[in-house]
């Protein structure tokens, strides 16, 4: 958390409002989240305006006019939180916060994380596809170059691998995690156990169009708000609501009135219809 769908809502708001903001300042309360020499990140920042912001994967890309761009990764429980001139901070603006971004017009970017997994690099735009290259990512699964003949290659590369564990894998599909494969999964029938060259062509398209419907029902609906999560402006997503099998265990599924379960595949959580999933 976040996956692709929280990330993508936070990417859309922060481009409407920060786009054309010159940062004045920066301040960093804890040095370890910035990989770069403190003084050298401050100097490259500071008086640069933000171009635009994009995302790969789980990582936001703020683009910045002096030919840089600030990779921020949110990891498990990072939040990005914009106030607008005179928005007093909120409780949650200060709590576990590390970076704050001061801009010209009196705006302000909260960056806080409880666990402190999450980064912020500076990286030359230009060589940008160098850093993306290097971190071996899948496809950009909402993209329309993703087709199912494209699933079906990366899935013929990886035979033996459990197909959870194939749809958390980074370097086959970009964005996808714990809560997001496990509805997928429920969407297309398909147990999390079973391995890759055990699925049927019919299983397969489903998988396809799960992953496309449901990560773009989740944007829709600013994403989930399982733990962490916020969005820009600090507030819920509404999918979790919609969630059909994660974080439901013991609950009854709401198709065939069965048991939901829960099980561990390589120390991550899968829940899951016994009788719906096959």
């Amino acid at each position: 958390m976040p996956e692709l769908p929280e990330v993508e809502t936070i990417r859309t708001q922060l481009q409407k409002v920060l786009v054309g903001k010159k940062i004045t300042n920066v301040e960093v309360s804890l040095p370890k989240m910035v990989k770069l020499d403190l003084v050298k990140f401050k100097k490259i920042i500071i008086g640069a305006k933000i171009k635009s912001v994009s995302r790969r994967a789980k990582i936001l890309v703020f683009n910045l006019s002096n030919g840089w761009s600030l990779l921020v990764h949110l990891k498990m429980s990072g939040r990005l939180i914009f106030r607008k001139k005179g928005e007093a901070p909120k409780e949650l603006d200060k709590k576990w916060n590390h970076l704050i971004y001061h801009f010209a017009d009196g705006s302000r970017l909260f960056h806080n994380d409880l666990r402190q997994f999450g980064y912020v690099k500076l990286w030359a735009t230009e060589k940008l596809a160098d850093f993306f290259a290097k971190e071996k990512l899948g496809p950009e699964p909402l993209e329309k170059d993703f087709s199912l003949d494209d699933f079906l290659a990366i899935l013929a590369s990886r035979p033996k691998v459990k197909i959870k564990q194939f749809l958390l894998d980074q370097k086959n599909i970009a964005g996808i995690g714990n809560i997001y494969s496990d509805e997928i999964l429920f969407f297309a029938g398909v147990h999390p156990l079973r391995r890759v060259n055990e699925l049927k062509p019919a299983e397969i398209k489903k998988l396809y169009n799960g992953i496309k419907k449901i990560l773009a029902e989740a944007i829709k609906h600013h994403g989930t708000s399982d733990n962490d999560y916020l969005d820009a402006f600090g507030e819920k997503g509404d999918y979790a609501r919609r969630l059909k099998v994660y974080g439901r265990q013991k609950e009854k599924c709401g198709k065939c009135g069965g048991q939901i379960q829960r099980l561990k595949i390589n120390g991550r959580s899968a829940h899951f219809c016994p009788n719906c999933q096959k």
